[in-house]
């Protein structure tokens, strides 16, 4: 079993940056692949960022890339989202995930493939 506990999210104005943190107790940490997610009212959850058990890879949406950076750090058992450039349609309650992939290099990208999941921390960019 894995606890997740997200922190750090706010009330941010559009173009400002907040860094978003999960931390993971229980099994070992660094044998897990993480995600972060974003839900917002109405709509379905959906991926942000992931990051290999390594921390060597890393893949983004889209809509984030070039803006936020997913990092790692396994002696904190630790996963970050440094989210810079905030637009309104970031608003989202934020969630981190965790997957236990066979991999150091391996990322998810879908819901179904992770298998814990943390609580979920609101971020709102006021514009």
């Amino acid at each position: 079993q894995v606890q997740l506990v997200e922190s750090g999210g706010g009330l941010v104005q559009a173009g400002g940056s907040l860094r978003l943190s999960c931390a993971a107790s229980g099994r070992t940490f660094s044998s897990y692949a993480m995600g972060w997610f974003r839900q917002a009212p109405g709509k379905e959850r959906e991926f942000v960022a992931a990051i290999s058990r390594s921390g060597i890879s890393t893949y983004y949406a889209d809509s984030v890339k070039g803006r936020f950076t997913i990092s790692r750090d396994n002696a904190k058992n630790t996963v970050y989202l440094q989210m810079a450039s905030l637009k309104s349609e970031d608003t989202a309650v934020y969630y981190c995930a965790a997957a236990a992939v066979p991999s150091a290099v391996l990322v998810r990208t879908t819901t179904g493939r992770y298998d814990y999941w943390g609580q979920g921390t609101q971020v709102t960019v006021s514009s």
